[in-house]
């Protein structure tokens, strides 16, 4: 199959993750009688009949059944229908097909570039590709649709994952961790993936091959709002699924305020999004208190903490969340000093919140904390 293509798979790098094994071959082209627009809210573009225009674009020649199947699965999830069309290539007319998008895309102002796209796209566009294909069978479209927010999710923690200072620790080398075989990954919206993996250990050589299994989450933002004309905390109250598995008696946990750091965004705008949709709070100053694996023999999960400095409301609590997500949430609104009790006592026995309000008890005179505080 010969395949025109006008956006993102202009690039070599997506279009070798997508289209998976076998040779890649571009020839460049132009769709006539159609014009390449940006989609509103989107980063990817998308082609309109214009009968003036002239896409631009190259043909992707020659790809076998194997890469039209992946194709057809990584486009068709999200409405694009694979068509016939010519496309003048070299000054000749040439039959080929071409993924056109669902009529009710909505286009934005201004001209799409790949060029740019690719500076802050394309890295974790190709691992958001590279996770869809790890999965055997591959998810069918309606299924991947649903999917791929948290594909995205992983792929941007992936991209943001950054070296943190190894002023003690191991330097690591390039080489000193080998996956040598992974499974595909299992689950609906996280993600278990069994590795069999090697890394060099502190005599030098290389360990035995390991059969490990990692919990593959996310970046997530935690805030805990502080008033510091007042002293006071904003804390969260829900039902967590892990304690009742554990068979806590009680698994209604104390946390702070926390969510998933969405793709194409960044921690400190999760956190502020997040104590928006759960408290109804808006933050003044956001104060970063630190980033951390919580569960690092096992999980992928990352967590970037901040204070929230903001006016607090002068209430003891009140119900929070949105509805649309099911969120079942109530807000504590007290005395820090209540807190680190809340703490000392057991009934605060999470990690995140506690990392913070023992943060927030060493750092709260920088923020002018009331008096008697």
């Amino acid at each position: 199959m010969d395949l025109f293509v006008y956006g993102t798979l202009l690039s070599p790098d997506l279009m070798a993750a997508i289209a998976g094994p076998g040779p890649l071959v571009a020839r460049p082209a132009a769709l006539p009688g159609f014009a390449v627009h940006p989609i509103r809210d989107n980063v990817v573009p998308f082609i309109k009949s214009d009968s003036a225009a002239m896409a631009d674009g190259v043909v992707w020649c020659d790809l076998t059944s194997a890469q039209k199947a992946r194709l057809d699965t990584y486009e068709g999830a999200f409405g694009y229908v694979l068509k016939p069309v010519t496309v003048s290539a070299e000054g000749q007319d040439m039959p080929c097909h071409c993924y056109m998008p669902p009529e009710d895309i909505r286009g934005a102002d201004g001209v799409w570039s790949l060029q740019e796209w690719e500076k802050t796209q394309l890295a974790p566009a190709v691992l958001a590709a590279e996770e869809l294909f790890s999965h055997d069978p591959l998810p069918d479209h309606a299924n991947l649709r649903r999917m791929w927010p948290m594909i995205e999710m992983r792929a941007w923690a992936k991209h943001r994952a950054q070296a943190a200072p190894a002023r003690l620790r191991r330097t690591a080398a390039p080489d000193d961790v080998q996956i040598v075989g992974a499974s595909p990954p299992q689950g609906a919206f996280y993600r278990l993936q069994a590795l069999q993996l090697q890394h060099r250990r502190f005599a030098g050589d290389h360990s035995p091959v390991l059969a490990r299994e990692a919990f593959m989450g996310a970046d997530a933002a935690m805030v805990l709002p502080y008033d510091p004309v007042r002293g006071m905390v904003a804390v969260l109250e829900q039902f967590r699924v892990g304690p009742a598995a554990r068979h806590d008696p009680n698994p209604w946990m104390l946390e702070p305020i926390a969510g998933i750091v969405d793709a194409r965004e960044t921690p400190a705008e999760a956190a502020i999004r997040e104590v928006r949709e759960e408290a109804g709070l808006e933050i003044v100053e956001l104060k970063p208190a630190g980033r951390y694996y919580p569960s690092p023999g096992g999980s992928t999960d990352y967590f970037y903490a901040f204070v929230g400095l903001c006016d607090l409301p002068e209430t003891s609590g009140y119900l929070g969340g949105l509805p649309e997500e099911a969120e079942d949430l109530r807000i504590h609104i007290l005395p820090l000093e209540k807190a680190m009790a809340l703490a000392e006592t057991g009934e605060i026995a999470t990690g995140p919140l506690l990392h913070l309000l023992y943060w927030l008890a060493l750092h709260r005179d920088r923020f002018g904390a009331a008096a008697g505080t």
